[in-house]
């Protein structure tokens, strides 16, 4: 019983809401570090491409965004089957909370992608890349799951009906993932491999693995700070939410 006792405190808000205060800077600080030392390495440190000269350092904001949203919507889904079948409250939350910032980043993806394929394919967008469109796809998922969790009277008809897509959306993830191999696309395969030797050099790739770490302490930042959101509206009659306030006052 005892090695399930950090599940029974995540169902706490109270509990929640203290964790977030104590974690939130460090994770804040942590993502902006990070972000600082890549993105400033790639731009102004690193080598350009032989092929695309200086439009590929595009690919320290554009590669990290896309993993992390396609990670993000994982996160939702698995908030949403908590929800599901433990009904807690707090998953449902973090359902709601993932999925504007989940939105935002699949967002930003998108627009670098389009920055990078017009000086790469000669155009913002091409309907036949199968990447392209499975990742608008995967924008409209976020938006819809937001959209569906609010549009309910009955909250909980509203948290159901939210999970539910977010879990059938999952099987959006490895099209996007496989598209590339599976059908025709102007994307280029993973370069950065872990089963075999990757195809990006190592001077472009150290970077992108100082980046990618930071954008998902951002989006963890991100989720916390909904979170927040999430629980003071949940728990605004609460008293230990009134005397939190009347302390922090």
């Amino acid at each position: 019983m005892a090695n399930w006792q950090w599940f029974h405190r995540l169902g706490s808000p109270k509990w929640l809401h203290g964790t977030i205060n104590r974690w939130l800077p460090w994770v804040l600080v942590s993502a902006l570090v990070l972000l600082s030392i890549g993105v400033v390495w790639g731009l102004a440190f690193t080598p350009p491409d032989y092929k695309q000269g200086n439009s590929f350092r595009i690919i320290y904001i554009h590669v990290p965004t896309a993993v992390v949203a396609l990670a993000g919507y994982y996160a939702m889904a698995i908030a949403g089957a908590v929800s599901i079948i433990w009904r807690m409250k707090v998953a449902d939350m973090a359902l709601r909370a993932i999925a504007p910032v989940g939105a935002a980043i699949t967002l930003l993806g998108l627009f670098t992608g389009a920055v990078w394929g017009k000086p790469t394919w000669g155009a913002y967008w091409v309907w036949e890349d199968a990447r392209l469109t499975s990742m608008l796809v995967l924008f409209f998922l976020y938006l819809g799951i937001m959209a569906l969790h609010d549009a309910f009277q009955n909250r909980q008809g509203g948290s159901r009906a939210a999970a539910i897509i977010a879990l059938v959306g999952t099987v959006n993830i490895p099209i996007i993932y496989k598209s590339v191999d599976w059908w025709s696309s102007l994307h280029q395969s993973a370069s950065i491999k872990f089963t075999e030797e990757s195809t990006i050099a190592a001077e472009m790739m150290y970077p992108l693995m100082v980046t990618i770490p930071g954008v998902y302490l951002l989006f963890a930042a991100a989720v916390m700070l909904q979170m927040r959101v999430q629980i003071a509206h949940s728990e605004r009659h609460s008293r230990w939410l009134e005397k939190y306030a009347i302390n922090r006052a």
